[in-house]
Parts: C-alpha cells; structure tokens; sequence
C-alpha cells in the first residue's frame, strides 16, 4: 500500500505504531469520544478502513487491555507509563482497530469532531467500528 506513514507510541516507548493512512493526515478529522473513560485520557481517534495499522510491544506484559461501556472493545494502553494507545475489537479472525490521534508523531490533522458512542446499541458500535476503523491490524505483543 502506498500512502502516508506515521510513527507513534507511547511516552516510554515499549508501545510503538506504524500508521499507514491512505489520505493525508489534515483530511482526517480526530473523533473525540465524549465517554468518561475517553474525556479523561484526553483521546481523540483517528482510523483509515483502507490503511494499514502495525502495534509493537516490546514487553508484552505491560500492555494493559481495559474493558468499559458495552465491554466489547479493548482499550489498550502501556501499563509503563499509562498511555492510552488505541482500541480494539475482535469479531471471529477479524481485527479492527483505532489509534489515539495524540500519540502520532509530527503529524497535522483537520479539526477535531466529537463522537458519542454511549449513544449507540452495541450492534449499532460494532457496524460503525466495521466501517471506519483500520480493518488490516496486527498487533504483536
């Protein structure tokens, strides 16, 4: 795939990202998700269906998965230095994720939109997190 590549990570380094966006970054617009959880870390998301999404550890047993709201999805965050890193969702051998837009590097994203899944049925999540998430994701911990 060709595109635009970013780095991210977390602030110690043992969780790092490969973003592989088939757009320019500044014509994606960061979803701030109004749930406390979210609110309180300060995350906004940004994802590409089409792109790419690569998530290092390098010491597996500090990669913290936190459950909240429906419970459905992963929150995954670096129990080192306690920085949320993305979400992600597992449907059969299917993958899909998104990253928390703070932690790319040198990146310029558009303006930031509010998002508010507390408002949909977990169904209704799920068919949302299918279509505007990263849906090529790996994840080696």
């Amino acid at each position: 795939m060709s595109g635009y590549k970013l780095k991210a990570g977390c602030h110690c380094g043992n969780i790092t990202a490969m973003v592989e966006l088939t757009s320019p970054p500044s014509t994606l617009n960061p979803r701030a998700c109004d749930c406390d959880f979210c609110r309180k870390h300060g995350a906004a998301y940004v994802s590409d269906p089409k792109g790419k999404l690569t998530i290092s550890v390098r010491e597996p047993e500090l990669l913290g998965k936190y459950h909240q709201g429906s419970g459905t999805a992963d929150f995954l965050f670096c129990r080192q230095c306690g920085v949320l890193v993305g979400v992600s969702f597992q449907q059969e051998q299917n993958m899909y994720a998104t990253i928390n837009a703070r932690i790319i590097e040198n990146a310029v994203f558009g303006d930031t939109c509010s998002a508010s899944p507390k408002k949909l049925s977990t169904a209704e999540k799920i068919a949302r997190w299918q279509t505007v998430w990263f849906s090529h994701v790996s994840i080696n911990a």
